[in-house]
């Protein structure tokens, strides 16, 4: 035993021991950790219902990892489960990383912006655009749902991120809860509507009006006291967005056609030339600038307004001053 000691210390024992250990573990760091196949960025699905073991040979056949055994060690590590959904493989992701985002769940992401003052048939359209996202826009005949039956100012435009891959209508109505909490916070600040308007209808339809009126948000209080003077006096809206709604059929856009002086005697209850009061329903899904311009509008006597060619517009109390603005407009409009 001593001559065992003297040719064999205890640290040559120990080094002898740890250091297959050690090799062991940084072998196993690097093949689960550090060591890629993935030569580009690449897009991968999983299905409803694909085993973790498909998964794994899908992924060899790809090329993305060079070891289904690995693979299935780094997700029962990890929990044993993958989840469904389109993932964003980066260039150089390891086995590990790869086992860790697909049983985390951390699926590819795509953003949808909805813009202020588009109607439900542009949305749609705006949403078939989307190669990122999946189905219809439109609902299976008898299917009641919420998001089956939607109407114009039941959508709140905004900025949506969602998972790659999401249905059309699920993204519908997101905006469409969205609207509804959005409603539902303003209602808790406010307790009485301007008058004339009655209802929380009368506030998204007129904020509809005001909000393809302007692009400008600091004119917008100022349009809507226009739009609620008038109706205060009993006078016509006379409001260019609600007939070019009227004579496109809801869709909201001439699509390059001027709206002419005959266009203003369409018969329709969304014709404010024709008709007093507001219209039946919004014209368009409107933004919380918008709203809020209606709910607290600027203190004027303002009853008209016309654009000033600087994409602004110019206000006036009374017909005359109005008129003289239109002139200018028309100079403007015709030197372009």
């Amino acid at each position: 035993m001593r001559r065992y000691k003297k040719f064999f210390p205890k640290t040559v024992l120990i080094r002898i021991i740890v250091a297959p250990l050690i090799i062991g573990v940084c072998a196993c760091v690097y093949m689960f950790g550090i060591h890629s196949t993935v030569k580009n960025d690449t897009l991968f699905g999983i299905s409803r219902g694909d085993t973790v073991n498909g998964v794994a040979n899908k992924l060899v056949k790809m090329g993305l990892i060079d070891s289904d055994v690995l693979f299935n060690a780094a997700v029962r590590f990890q929990g044993g489960r993958v989840q469904t959904g389109q993932y964003d493989i980066p260039r150089g992701a390891s086995v590990w990383r790869i086992a860790d985002m697909f049983t985390d769940g951390r699926v590819a992401t795509t953003t949808i912006v909805i813009p202020e003052g588009l109607t439900i048939k542009q949305i749609k359209n705006l949403l078939l655009q989307s190669a990122m996202l999946t189905g219809a826009v439109e609902c299976e005949p008898k299917n009641n749902a919420p998001v089956c039956n939607l109407q114009d100012g039941q959508v709140f435009p905004d900025t949506y991120t969602v998972a790659r891959g999401t249905s059309r209508l699920a993204v519908l109505d997101l905006a469409r809860k969205k609207m509804l909490s959005t409603e539902k916070a303003l209602r808790g600040f406010v307790r009485k509507f301007p008058t004339p308007l009655k209802d929380w209808n009368d506030v998204i339809t007129l904020a509809s009006i005001v909000q393809k009126e302007t692009p400008r948000i600091s004119e917008m209080p100022i349009v809507a006291s226009v739009y609620l003077n008038r109706l205060n006096r009993g006078m016509r809206l006379q409001a260019d967005p609600t007939v070019v709604y009227a004579l496109t059929d809801g869709l909201g856009d001439m699509q390059g056609a001027p709206l002419l002086r005959g266009h203003l005697k369409i018969d329709s209850p969304y014709n404010t030339y024709k008709n007093k009061g507001l219209p039946p329903m919004p014209i368009a899904n409107v933004g919380q600038q918008a709203i809020g311009a209606v709910l607290k509008p600027a203190n004027t006597d303002f009853l008209f307004f016309v654009a000033d060619g600087q994409g602004g517009h110019l206000f006036s109390r009374d017909y005359e001053t109005h008129q003289k603005n239109h002139a200018n407009w028309r100079r403007i409009k015709n030197s372009k």
